[in-house]
């Protein structure tokens, strides 16, 4: 499958309205589109998915190792992926978009600001494409969008500004309307506040579409294979109860594709009020539970999920799951609502994020999800603090990013694990915690 990869100049550019306009025009003109979105991102990929009709496949260095990025642009669909980058190009660490770009061999389309230059916008992009040469990176920026760019003498001399080895792909217009409203966590999902649809055509329509596909390339090198699974029958697969819905969002398309590929997956909404299926390990996901937390704190789900626990069910919740799992969750506002109990912390809702990086976890016991001693790599970005028990009990040593209490995450109670890491299956994970049950 051919790719290319949309990079900005930095963050705020406009690469989401840049990339779902690229994704709208590519399938205009006949072709089968594949989302992708470079770090570790729930949000926009759900803007993708919107606009393209299937999962956008998450790129991450620091989640999935070079083999693991490569098997996961691998098992797109499609005969075009458009890669959204994150940031600016080169911001970032080892997996920035200049580092998944250089990872995969595609060729980068620069996403330049364009309302209050022309000329500005090619020295821009030159030393963008220069840039990669001083610091030894193999990082070709082949091309520009222009955002925010007006048409006629505006687009004309930036055409004609550009050097003969960076090719102009056309622009997006400014209109209001190219707009997501965005919250705590990020922009409003793709479902809740789509970019309307006449103004995404109108963007699309300032596209060159054939010189996109002109410039997409496959990967360089073949993905490794997975090592395959000896397939079971159903009746002796594991039931896994997954929790989805508007307060449990954020779970990788991979990881449910993993899950489903090793267990039988029950899906149940605790907002709409389901009960916990019968199952052998529940996952809950993250997402906005404070933006719903007195329906949750009414939902049958939660006594059911605390219940399964004290048993000895296997439960993970990642962010907003471990925030589920906790004794308590107080919003913004000071409203405190009572959560499922599993886990011996109270949650508060700040008016800042509280953590936000890559993370790398050290096992200091077995747990649903790594053995002793075994290392995770994952991400966190949250709002909340967990105010956990004198005496509670913790699975991680932090060694990057922030966890719980700064040097721990993993609060574990009997087979219970929450964490504000959110961990994607090439870590080995999600094999873990199914070996388990």
């Amino acid at each position: 499958m051919r790719g290319l990869v949309l990079g900005g100049t930095a963050s705020g550019v406009g690469k989401t309205v840049a990339t779902l306009a690229a994704i709208r025009a590519l399938e205009a003109a006949g072709h089968d589109v594949q989302p992708a979105k470079a770090g570790p991102d729930f949000i926009d990929p759900s803007h993708h998915e919107h606009v393209a009709g299937r999962p956008s496949r998450t790129l991450d260095l620091w989640l999935q190792g070079e083999a693991g990025l490569r098997r996961n642009y691998d098992r797109g669909e499609g005969d075009v992926c458009v890669v959204e980058g994150v940031m600016g190009l080169y911001d970032g660490d080892e997996s920035s978009t200049a580092a998944v770009a250089e990872a995969l061999g595609l060729p980068v389309v620069l996403v330049v600001d364009a309302s209050a230059g022309m000329e500005s916008v090619a020295a821009t992009a030159l030393g963008f494409r220069t840039y990669a040469d001083r610091i030894g990176r193999d990082v070709d920026v082949v091309g520009v969008i222009a955002q925010r760019a007006h048409g006629g003498r505006h687009a004309d001399g930036i055409r004609e500004a550009l050097p003969d080895e960076v090719a102009y792909l056309g622009r997006v217009p400014p209109n209001d309307n190219l707009s997501v409203p965005d919250r705590h966590l990020g922009l409003h999902m793709g479902d809740e506040s789509p970019v309307p649809t006449d103004a995404l055509d109108a963007a699309a329509e300032g596209l060159r579409t054939d010189r996109l596909v002109d410039i997409a390339r496959e990967p360089a090198g073949a993905a490794e294979p997975t090592e395959a699974t000896p397939a079971q029958p159903d009746a002796d697969r594991p039931r896994v109860a997954v929790a989805r819905d508007d307060a449990f969002r954020f779970a990788y398309p991979a990881t449910i594709e993993r899950l489903r590929e090793r267990a039988t997956v029950e899906a149940f909404s605790p907002l709409a009020g389901d009960s916990l299926p019968p199952c052998d390990g529940v996952y809950l996901p993250g997402g906005y539970p404070e933006l719903h937390a007195a329906k949750l704190a009414a939902s049958p789900a939660l006594g059911e999920v605390a219940s399964a626990a004290a048993e000895g069910t296997p439960v993970l919740g990642e962010c907003g799951g471990l925030m589920t799992l906790a004794e308590s969750l107080t919003t913004v506002d000071g409203e405190t609502h009572a959560m499922a109990g599993a886990l011996p912390a109270d949650v508060r809702m700040r008016d800042r994020y509280r953590a936000l990086d890559h993370v790398e976890l050290r096992a200091t016991r077995d747990a649903p999800t790594a053995s002793a001693g075994a290392t995770l790599r994952g991400h966190e970005f949250h709002y909340s603090d967990a105010d956990a028990a004198t005496d509670a009990r913790f699975a991680f040593d932090v060694e990057r990013g922030t966890g719980i209490d700064g040097d721990r995450d993993g609060l574990i109670e009997h087979r219970t694990l929450g964490t504000y890491c959110h961990v994607h299956p090439e870590s080995g994970a999600f094999d873990a915690f199914l070996d388990g049950l």
